[in-house]
């Protein structure tokens, strides 16, 4: 890994193109060289400037990151919160545009792994671009979990990670920006320059320059490590890939009822998310003393508990990437009813096992 011929810029363009080609999208694609945090704070940073007004949906905690971003950017923030254990909805946007028509950017996460809900970009996306704004989508959980149609959808800056559902390095991330959201940034004074928040110094030095001289070194083996996931995804097919988060998710709730004590934290399937599962305890059980008991049983399933307020009522189980696979859902239900078994509480194993491999054969037809 030390000793590798330099990266490219025609290799680096190449994974670029492919990163674009996942997001559905024929805008300009900028690989950035850090955890999706960075362009997602890029992206808020070039396109918002004082006077700006801004609705910002929560639905988890990095909507609420969002906001502090947007505000310290001099924008007039309005925060449409709903309950973490749903998703928001179209009408909502609506509503809340309506009483703001000033309203000249939303931002909106895609999926919230942290609260386990996914929210209705597509249906969204018209309202916002109706009304004339941009719209900012945080896809980082989302992107290979579920479908992600940037260009359809009406998304001006799409950032995504290759750390979940993608199966791939956390150490560089992308955001997809739309004409519409450079001739934003370009018009902003205070847009970051000669900056590592700088989407406009990527976008001259490099994508305008015909791509063909990188301006900074790449952080190679995490690009290298981006298009082995990419390649993956190609081998498997991205419909595949989606399927099978789509069928873990499926398989985890289904378990969950059957299992007993633990209930699903979002209340609706429709809003679940594809890449995890978040779970509820009863009154009076700590979720992290049961978090900690499932992994004492099996060191390796992705069970943990949430974090922030929902600390001590919700835990998580993980199911993306590799961990999105049938056996994974299997031992992360058996670790959770020896958990609760361990803690003198109802736990039905093998109810939980049948309704999760009906549940799974059911959404994934195999």
């Amino acid at each position: 890994m030390l000793d590798l011929p330099p990266l490219t810029a025609r290799r680096f363009a190449e994974i670029e193109d492919r990163v674009a080609a996942l997001l559905r999208t024929g805008n300009d694609v900028v690989v950035t060289q850090g955890e999706a945090l960075l362009p997602l704070e890029a992206c808020i940073r070039g396109a918002v400037r004082p006077g700006s007004t801004a609705l910002n949906v929560v639905t988890g905690p990095y909507g609420e990151t969002f906001g502090g971003w947007l505000r310290s950017c001099g924008a007039e923030v309005v925060d449409l919160a709903v309950p973490f254990q749903t998703a928001v909805s179209a009408e909502q946007v609506a509503e809340a545009l309506r009483e703001r028509p000033e309203t000249d950017f939303v931002s909106l996460v895609h999926a919230e792994a942290a609260t386990g809900n996914t929210n209705p970009v597509a249906e969204i996306g018209a309202v916002v671009r109706g009304h004339g704004a941009l719209l900012m989508l945080d896809a980082v959980a989302s992107v290979a979990a579920e479908p992600l149609l940037t260009d359809a959808w009406g998304v001006d800056l799409c950032v995504i990670g290759g750390q979940k559902a993608m199966g791939g390095p956390a150490g560089v991330s992308a955001a997809a920006v739309s004409p519409r959201a450079w001739e934003r940034i370009a018009a902003n004074p205070q847009a970051p320059r000669r900056s590592y928040l700088s989407l406009l110094d990527w976008k001259e030095r490099w994508t305008d320059a015909g791509r063909t001289a990188l301006p900074h070194a790449p952080a190679q083996l995490e690009m290298l490590a981006l298009e082995a996931s990419l390649d993956r995804i190609d081998a498997e097919g991205l419909d595949a890939v989606t399927g099978r988060h789509r069928a873990a998710a499926a398989a985890v709730r289904a378990g969950v009822r059957a299992l007993g004590t633990l209930s699903c934290y979002v209340v609706r399937d429709e809003d679940a998310a594809p890449v995890a599962t978040t779970l509820r305890t009863p009154d009076g059980v700590d979720a992290r003393e049961v978090a900690a008991a499932a992994l004492r049983c099996d060191p390796a399933v992705p069970v943990q508990g949430a974090g922030g307020a929902l600390a001590r009522e919700v835990l998580r189980v993980n199911h993306y990437g590799p961990a999105a696979s049938r056996g994974t859902v299997l031992a992360s239900l058996r670790a959770l009813a020896a958990a609760l078994d361990g803690l003198g509480l109802k736990a039905d194993a093998a109810a939980a096992e049948a309704a999760a491999q009906a549940a799974w054969q059911a959404a994934s037809g195999a």
